[in-house]
């Protein structure tokens, strides 16, 4: 496989680090989405990670990548190692103790790669770019079922950055990543039944442009996208967003990811952006 130099492109392309499935399965149950009697199917896996890889190369990422462990089949959703910020990863604090066991090795790569690490503090849950997403100098920050919302509140200080926090409320939606996706600055797509009203009333506020996603294609993981410019890679089996993002002026390109939303994953729980 071919690699990314870890650094932005001349076109403003980002960098993306993930992490082959050589070990995804589903050896637990911490979301609706998984079942221990509805296993993956690892040729499957290896087939659909592997378009989702050189679809993004395609339109101009970098990408490097994390060496799988065994033990660790949720370490391929490299989305929820921490949130980058310039040099500095605040690194997440999984509620669940079976995801606990990756932070050492997400820890490990950071610092093998030059990123500052950044502990929370004790008592604060925080699941990275999973509940955390920039929409222009923004942050939105997803709460309650996975992480706290002190976690977001302490980081939006250590960045002096806003932070608007958004409760969810589906626990199939149980990550902001899998019903919020920023396009570009003031523009964003959203599944509205995930949130509260207060949290529906915050995005209405500070996004001048959100694009609503019907519930049949929510539950594709529609929001769980991946933005490159102009370019939005989603999964596939979501035609109504598609053609709303072309009338926008981005391209979309499909590519099926089924077996990672057997774990309640998709394009964007696959890839953690390098900022």
């Amino acid at each position: 496989m071919h690699t990314g130099s870890g650094s932005p492109t001349s076109n403003g392309a980002p960098t993306f680090l993930m992490c082959p499935p050589d070990y995804y399965d589903i050896e637990y149950e911490i979301n609706p989405w998984m079942s221990r009697r509805r296993q993956t199917h690892p040729e499957r896996s290896r087939q659909q990670w592997q378009a989702l890889y050189e679809l993004l190369l395609s339109v101009g990422a970098h990408i490097e990548l994390m060496d799988p462990v065994p033990g660790l089949p949720d370490l391929v959703f490299t989305a929820n190692a921490g949130l980058v910020y310039q040099d500095k990863v605040f690194l997440s604090r999984f509620r669940y103790a079976v995801r606990q066991r990756e932070t050492p090795h997400d820890e490990k790569w950071f610092r093998e790669h030059g990123f500052e690490v950044v502990h929370l503090p004790e008592g604060m849950y925080f699941e990275g770019a999973g509940d955390a997403l920039f929409c222009g100098e923004t942050l939105f920050a997803g709460y309650i079922i996975r992480s706290d919302i002190r976690a977001a509140q302490w980081i939006g200080q250590q960045i002096n950055k806003r932070v608007i926090p958004l409760e969810l409320v589906d626990p199939y939606y149980y990550h902001l990543d899998t019903c919020f996706c920023p396009l570009r600055p003031g523009m964003a797509m959203y599944y509205p039944e995930a949130f509260d009203e207060y949290g529906r009333k915050a995005l209405q506020t500070h996004i001048q442009t959100l694009i609503r996603v019907r519930p049949s294609e929510a539950a594709r993981f529609a929001c769980n996208a991946v933005v490159v410019n102009e370019h939005v890679v989603l999964n596939t089996g979501c035609p109504e967003l598609e053609n709303t993002l072309r009338d926008h002026g981005f391209q979309p390109h499909s590519t099926p990811l089924d077996e990672f939303i057997k774990a309640g994953g998709s394009a964007k729980c696959l890839t953690l952006q390098l900022r």
